[in-house]
């Protein structure tokens, strides 16, 4: 017999989509321990349990998984052929039709005037700068930068440039970081410059305490000068997504959390495992979380939240509000911005639903916060 971790371990599904396949009458456990509540599996129930794994990946229906799974054990091969043929023509009819809609969206992204694509780059900027602000927002944004080659806009840092102010937005579609800090130019009109991650991080190691930092644009290049040294290079042929619409959020519910607590609640709390949708990561932990009447958010197991099964403000006293709904987030994603946040109290500020993205503000400053994506959970 194999318990529910090495079950997950040898069958590519993780203990919490076991649980859900169980729930849902798919594949339950041989013998569940009635004092525990432990499941076991019996050895047969492996070869099943890789089916279904594979199904999954595949992305077949929950009622086709059920009829392909009890054709598989009855040896109706005939109904499993019939069904996998079926699901096959539906992926292809779907990738014809996205197939058809990218098309048409290229062609209309073709015709815009000011499309995602290189554009000419003649502005010229000259800005005065207090290093350390500066230092302060782009460690608030670094970690948000992307690395998927195949969007090289988001393998930078965007310095939007307005007035006096500074923004630095970063973005690798599953996360945003904007940050801000005032600066003293030639207030001419708005710019924006890409600039790649290399040179953002060369253009930090100079800054440090009380000095003065210089940012010129001139052309494609830009140039930072601080403490008698200086960064250059070419900023990115691209222009960079809108973010003024990305943080157009709605009105969502704000918690303040103790970071150092809500830090450590992440670190040993149980995780779901998802498979990667980014470039270098072999999966990625996700942490449930959820939060309480009274202003307290929880991190939660597998299943359904109760307030005994997570943690969070253990001095709280149990059963003080009711639980709200769940949110899964990337763990270290989340970790990453809690540190980029800068302060032992944060805001984590949840949307009116799930499918909302998550926000980390900083209560003393608005200019300053990051969004996590949800992800989506089996149950």
């Amino acid at each position: 017999m194999r318990s529910i971790g090495e079950m997950a371990r040898d069958s590519g599904l993780g203990v919490s989509a076991l649980r859900f396949y169980d729930r849902a009458g798919v594949l339950g456990p041989a013998w569940v321990d009635p004092a525990s509540g432990y499941r076991w599996y019996a050895p047969e129930q492996l070869d099943e349990a890789r089916l279904l794994a594979r199904l999954r990946r595949a992305s077949m229906p929950l009622a086709d998984i059920r009829l392909v799974l009890a054709g598989w054990s009855g040896e109706d091969a005939d109904l499993v052929r019939g069904l996998l043929q079926a699901h096959l023509r539906r992926l292809e009819q779907g990738l014809t039709e996205a197939r058809s809609e990218f098309s048409t969206i290229r062609e209309l992204l073709d015709h815009r005037e000011n499309p995602m694509t290189a554009s000419p780059l003649t502005g010229t900027v000259h800005l005065s700068l207090p290093a350390p602000a500066l230092a302060a927002a782009l460690d608030a944004v670094r970690f948000a930068a992307g690395r998927d080659p195949e969007l090289p806009m988001l393998g930078g840092v965007l310095f939007d440039i307005e007035g006096d102010a500074l923004r630095v937005v970063a973005t690798d579609r599953y996360r945003l970081a904007v940050a801000r800090t005032d600066a003293d130019g030639d207030g001419g009109s708005r710019e924006q410059v890409v600039v790649p991650a290399p040179l953002v991080d060369a253009m930090r190691a100079l800054l440090s305490d009380d000095e003065s930092a210089r940012l010129a644009v001139e052309g494609d290049r830009v140039t930072l000068e601080a403490d008698g040294r200086q960064a250059s290079g070419q900023r990115m042929a691209h222009d960079f997504p809108d973010y003024r619409r990305l943080v157009q959020l709605p009105p969502g519910r704000r918690v303040v959390v103790e970071v150092p607590a809500l830090r450590e609640a992440l670190e040993n709390s149980p995780v779901r495992v998802a498979e990667d949708r980014e470039p270098g990561r072999s999966a990625r932990d996700i942490s449930v979380l959820t939060t309480v009447d009274d202003n307290t958010v929880l991190v939660c197991g597998d299943g359904a939240p109760d307030e005994e099964t997570c943690t969070g403000n253990e001095d709280r006293d149990k059963g003080t509000g009711g639980l709200g709904y769940r949110v899964g987030v990337d763990r270290g994603f989340l970790l990453e911005a809690l540190a980029a946040g800068d302060r032992d109290r944060l805001v984590l500020e949840f949307g009116p639903a799930p499918t909302a993205p998550l926000a980390i503000r900083r209560a003393d400053d608005e200019g300053a916060f990051s969004l996590l994506m949800p992800v989506r959970l089996d149950d």
